[in-house]
């Protein structure tokens, strides 16, 4: 699959968020990290501030940060008001309002903007996508995979699910992916599959539940070690 601009619909999560989504200690926030399908998420920036070693994939990162700007404020009022619509599917406790949640969005996604260049340059960013990884084996201590497994069930097929799973497990020695709900915040058909296929090949796979919820029910990851 090829990524085009108009395909493009950026929307990037907190570093504290990933901290929370992740169930991140300190000590893992010092493993070599890769995040994929991050986005214009500012966690590659904050954790690399903080001293971390993290790398993040997406295709959108084939375009420019100018690109990737512009494209933020041509989808930023349509995703707004989708949210707006569909209010009943969140829980407006620790973000108050539609307009709170696009304000850390925007936060998120100018320190994305801000880094993103010389991210590129440090290799920090790299443009690809599941499911296949442009890494060597065990090349990471630890995978993220936020909002597009199991998110997209209705649009990404079980076999992709499962060779992006095989991927992440074999380009890091640990695998967090959240959450583990459909679009439409009822849980993925694909979770008992998937949980059985991984015990089936002698992985250690855990559901945890985790101290973020934003979408009603949303507060399980998925752990495969």
């Amino acid at each position: 699959m090829t990524i085009t601009y108009s395909d493009i619909k950026p929307w990037g999560r907190s570093f504290n968020e990933y901290v929370r989504m992740f169930d991140l200690t300190p000590a893992d926030l010092r493993r070599k990290i890769v995040g994929c399908g991050d986005g214009p998420a500012s966690f590659n920036a904050e954790l690399t501030e903080r001293g971390g070693n993290v790398t993040s994939v997406d295709p959108v990162y084939i375009f420019s940060a100018d690109e990737i700007r512009q494209r933020i404020y041509e989808t930023y009022n349509d995703i707004i008001d989708q949210t707006q619509k569909n209010q009943d599917k969140f829980i407006w406790q620790e973000i108050g309002s539609v307009e709170e949640l696009g304000n850390i969005r925007m936060s998120a996604m100018e320190k994305f903007l801000n880094d993103f260049s010389e991210g590129l340059m440090q290799k920090r960013y790299i443009p690809g996508e599941l499911p296949f990884l442009p890494f060597s084996d065990k090349e990471f201590d630890l995978a993220l995979c936020s909002h597009l497994l199991f998110l997209y069930t209705d649009n990404l097929s079980l076999e992709f699910h499962l060779k992006s799973i095989e991927e992440l497990c074999r380009v890091s020695n640990e695998v967090r992916i959240f959450p583990l709900l459909d679009l439409n915040t009822d849980r993925s058909s694909y979770v008992e599959p998937i949980i059985d296929f991984l015990r089936m090949r002698n992985r250690n796979v855990k559901e945890i539940k985790v101290a973020y919820e934003f979408q009603k029910g949303g507060n399980m990851m998925l752990r495969i070690c």
